[in-house]
C-alpha cells in the first residue's frame, strides 16, 4: 500500500510591513498563486485526508486559499513542528501521520521542505512559493530517509 504526502510551500508573502515572522501576511501574488495550487490538486489527486499546517500566518492563509478549491477541503492540524527551516521536524511530523492517513498535505517553509524532498525522494525540487512536491511513500509512511519514497510531480502550477 502506498501513502501520498503533497508538499506545500506557502504562498508569497508580503514584506511591506513590520511584521514578525511569525505572523507576515501573504502579498497578493501569493493570493493570486495559492488557489492554482489548490485547483491543480483538485484536478491530480484523490481527497486530501488531512492537512498539516505551519502555525505562521503565511502558511495558515495559504492552506486556506489552497483549500477552497478542493471539492472535500480536508481536517486541518496547526502542528509547531510545520514552523521549521530544516527537516528533522518535519520527518517528525510524516512519522507521526504513519497509519493516521493514507493522503496528507504538509504546509510549510523552505529550505525545510526542500531538503524534505531530497531526504524521502534522493531527488532534489525546486520550491519556490505556492510550489507542491507529490510523493509516493510505501506503507509505513516512513522508517528512514535515503531515498525510500518517489516524487511523482513537483513545481508551481501555472497560472
Amino acid at each position: 500500500m502506498t501513502h501520498t504526502l503533497v508538499l506545500v510551500r506557502h504562498a508569497k508573502s508580503d514584506w511591506s510591513g513590520s511584521h514578525p515572522d511569525h505572523e507576515r501576511p501573504v502579498g497578493a501574488r501569493g493570493r493570486r498563486q495559492a488557489p492554482e495550487a489548490g485547483r491543480w490538486l483538485a484536478e491530480h489527486l484523490p481527497e486530501v485526508d488531512l492537512a498539516v499546517v505551519s502555525p505562521a500566518q503565511r502558511a495558515r492563509t495559504t492552506w486556506e486559499l489552497v483549500a477552497a478549491e478542493l471539492s472535500a477541503p480536508p481536517p486541518v492540524r496547526i502542528e509547531e513542528d510545520v514552523y521549521s527551516f530544516g527537516p528533522e521536524p518535519l520527518l517528525r511530523v510524516v512519522r507521526r501521520l504513519r497509519g493516521e492517513v493514507g493522503t496528507a498535505a504538509l504546509v510549510g517553509h523552505n529550505p525545510a521542505l526542500e531538503e524534505l524532498v531530497e531526504e524521502l525522494t534522493g531527488e532534489w525540487a525546486a520550491m519556490p512559493t505556492s510550489a507542491l512536491a507529490v510523493i509516493e511513500l510505501a506503507a509505513p509512511w516512513v522508517e528512514a530517509g535515503g531515498g525510500t519514497a518517489r516524487l511523482v510531480a513537483a513545481g508551481r502550477p501555472p497560472g
